[in-house]
Order: structure tokens, then sequence, then C-alpha cells
């Protein structure tokens, strides 16, 4: 079934290639993308079903190379607080 449901809606390169190549691979890349957005580990573990262990298991790999942004936005906070503004 998913296979058909694939040939039907992608291209024929699309096809071939490894693209959703299951049903649990939408899943994967949702769930990734959640972190890569910012957003929390909990609220992401809530939305996917799983515990925070499980996500930083399996899925903290997606946040390497994120501490440039992360400490923007602890600077951004900083500032923030400094300069009386409400946060987020």
């Amino acid at each position: 079934m998913w296979k058909e449901a694939r040939r039907k809606a992608l291209t024929q390169a699309q096809v071939a290639s490894s693209l959703a190549a299951i049903p649990y691979d939408l899943r994967h890349a949702c769930v990734s993308f959640w972190l890569r957005s910012g957003v929390s580990l909990a609220e992401t573990a809530r939305r996917a079903g799983q515990s925070v262990a499980v996500l930083q298991r399996y899925y903290a790999k997606v946040l390497d190379g994120e501490e440039d942004r992360m400490n923007a936005l602890i600077d951004q906070g900083l500032a923030e607080d400094e300069s009386g503004a409400e946060g987020p």
C-alpha cells in the first residue's frame, strides 16, 4: 500500500530515491524538524508520544552543531532580561 501511495504522490525520481521509503521516515523527519526548529525536548516528546529520554537517545544527534544558535538565544534572553523586556 505504501509503495503504491509513493508512486502516486511522488515523481519518478523521488520514487527511485529513499525519500519516505517507509511511513516511519515521515515521523522521524517531523520530530527531527521540531527539534531543529527549537521546540523543547519536553514539548517534542509530548507531541511525539515519547519520553524525553527516548528523544535524547535517538534524536539528540540532530542538534549537533547547534551551539552557536543556542548561545545566541541565551544571549538574547539575557539582553532582554537586562533591558527589562519581557521574554517569550
